[in-house]
């Protein structure tokens, strides 16, 4: 009788996750432990920070539309937030993962995201976003699947293969942050990161024995998606596969015209993904290389990571020299050909209902133009510092939707200028004010002297131009207005400008800031406000039952910090939970 009540229970149990899961979009469910583990990736033993005891962390795998739960168990000794850069977090901000929007998880604690990949598809990844935390791990791969009423548009491939690329110091994350701390910068990383791992011995002098090397594992004849991600410090890299074409078809989410690559630079915090074909002979294995872009590459020899991709006809291993990278380093005009050549897939369909080139956004009016200016770090308060438009952001105490949902005077200023001003820098919690429903024009003018990379929480929007120089009112006469790329991390040539359209559609507070981590940790941020002052609960979602409080709220927190995936399952979850208890109750007391 007892395995029958049993039985009967699971039965049910089925039963009713089916009738929830079946009443809404479907979810999927994580749990993850960022704790510390040793590693030795160069061969000298460093702590880093996995994931479920794996580094680099596991694939978030979902659909478009899907509900995604994961549950965060922080394990480390400081605070830590999680963030989803290219997940638009359509009106739920409270899930970012920055200071801005949500209070740190405190170590021993857990706090679990609940968001929807509403109307994407795509390669993106996960890293935490607090105390330089994502130079020594943490990070992973996002993976948004099409659904099958939306066709993708190439031939579905034989295999996915995800490729985290990345900068690395045999210095973990305390450590780097203590020489920016002290007003130093950080020199040339130790080397590059495939997957976790430290490079192929390509070459005796470079590379030590025993290094753990990436493998790619392949079938001749078939054709694979290589997601690719820069997931870095500060270091643009240039990707190549020895001997292969990189057929590029998709970036953060967005399809792009069809065109073949022998190498492709990704600079920080960028996502591409290819589609390459074994149609080589495999006499032997062949070389997969990550190195520096944009840096005197004889003195940066050592910054380059290699993997293998092996056949599985393979007559024999790699040997001789590397596949060499573009010779452009001093023609940088020349480099910027390459992402001034990616254009939408106007003929695509996309995750949205309607075609991906039916958003005209050539022919809206622009309601307001932000020229936003990068400068090399300077000393503010005797503190090395980084600005935007003279201004070095200070994260606020309180987040500041949660401020203004609980009229915490004083948390934030509405005061970003809309173009740098001849000023002193300082450090402020200045945020750009902007309008919901606006189509905004943002310049992104890098004086920096660095190759940067600029990104948008909550958001993707249109790159419609880039070059050397300083940006004028005159060039927009050579913005791309039809099929210019959607994306949410876009490169920014040193010496030169990027323009960006964005329609304000997502209501919330998100972070804008170069995604070089270093400059960010120095303060390259701000945040935009997007409030519809009409709001009836329909364009923002109100916070979470799990909401973290801080700052001026400290004393709302509850004692235990802690929620699990399963009880945030959905609006219904107190119901559900009601439901399992009384007939798990009914059971046992009536059999």
């Amino acid at each position: 009788m007892a395995l029958l009540r049993v039985s009967l229970f699971l039965w049910i149990l089925i039963t009713l996750l089916s009738s929830l899961c079946f009443a809404e979009d479907p979810y999927v469910f994580y749990d993850f432990k960022l704790s510390y583990i040793t590693v030795s990736p160069f061969g000298v033993p460093q702590r880093v920070i996995a994931v479920n005891g794996a580094f680099p962390g596991p694939v978030v795998n979902a659909t478009t539309n899907y509900n995604v739960a994961i549950n965060v168990q922080n394990q480390l000794d400081e605070n830590l937030l999680m963030t989803w850069p290219g997940i638009q977090m359509r009106r739920n901000s409270w899930q970012d993962g920055v200071l801005g929007t949500n209070c740190p998880i405190h170590p021993k604690k857990n706090f679990t995201y609940q968001f929807q990949v509403k109307d994407q598809i795509g390669s993106f990844f996960y890293f935490p976003s607090l105390n330089f935390q994502r130079a020594s791990g943490g990070f992973g791969p996002i993976v948004i699947n099409n659904r099958k009423v939306v066709a993708i548009p190439f031939a579905r491939p034989d295999g996915d293969i995800v490729i985290l690329i990345g900068d690395w110091y045999t210095q973990n994350h305390t450590a780097l942050r203590n020489t920016l701390d002290s007003g130093e910068e950080l020199g040339m990383p130790d080397g590059v990161l495939i997957n976790g791992k430290g490079p192929y011995r390509y070459n005796t002098t470079l590379v030590p024995d025993g290094i753990e090397y990436e493998t790619i594992n392949v079938d001749p004849g078939k054709t694979y998606r290589f997601r690719v991600h820069n997931v870095g410090i500060s270091t643009s890299l240039n990707f190549r596969i020895q001997g292969h074409n990189l057929l590029l078809v998709e970036t953060e989410g967005y399809y792009t015209t069809q065109q073949n690559f022998t190498s492709f630079d990704i600079h920080v915090g960028q996502s591409y993904s290819f589609l390459v074909t074994m149609d080589q002979n495999a006499t032997t294995d062949y070389y997969i290389v990550a190195s520096a872009r944009f840096v005197n590459e004889s003195v940066w020899e050592r910054v380059t990571g290699v993997a293998i991709l092996h056949y599985s006809n393979s007559k024999g291993p790699a040997t001789g020299p590397l596949p060499v990278p573009p010779s452009d380093i001093y023609n940088q005009w020349a480099a910027m050909n390459q992402p001034k050549a990616i254009r939408q897939n106007t003929s695509a369909s996309g995750a949205r209902p309607n075609p991906q080139g039916s958003f005209h956004y050539g022919s809206i009016n622009v309601t307001d133009t932000y020229v936003l200016w990068s400068l090399p770090p300077v000393r503010i308060d005797g503190q090395l510092r980084a600005t935007l438009n003279g201004i070095s952001f200070v994260n606020p105490d309180t987040p500041i939707r949660l401020a203004d949902l609980h009229n915490v005077k004083g948390s934030y200023k509405l005061d970003f200028p809309n173009k740098p001003l001849n000023r002193t820098p300082k450090m402020d919690r200045s945020l750009i004010n902007a309008t919901y429903k606006g189509f905004i024009e943002v310049i992104l003018q890098n004086n920096d002297t660095k190759m940067q990379s600029f990104h948008m929480d909550g958001y993707a929007f249109f790159v419609v131009g880039m070059d050397f120089g300083q940006w004028t009112e005159n060039s927009r006469n050579n913005y791309n207005k039809w099929d210019a790329i959607s994306r949410c991390t876009t490169e920014v040539y040193q010496g030169g400008w990027t323009a960006v359209l964005i329609s304000l559609d997502n209501v919330g507070v998100w972070n804008l800031r170069v995604e070089n981590l270093e400059r960010w940790y120095l303060g390259q941020e701000t945040y935009i406000r997007i409030i519809n002052p009409e709001e009836n609960g329909e364009t923002e979602m109100a916070p979470p039952d799990n909401v973290l409080y801080c700052g001026a709220l400290q004393s709302l927190q509850k004692e235990s910090q802690s929620s699990s995936a399963m009880t945030l399952l959905s609006g219904n979850s107190k119901l559900f939970l009601t439901l399992v208890v009384t007939i798990l109750a009914s059971i046992f007391t009536f059999s």
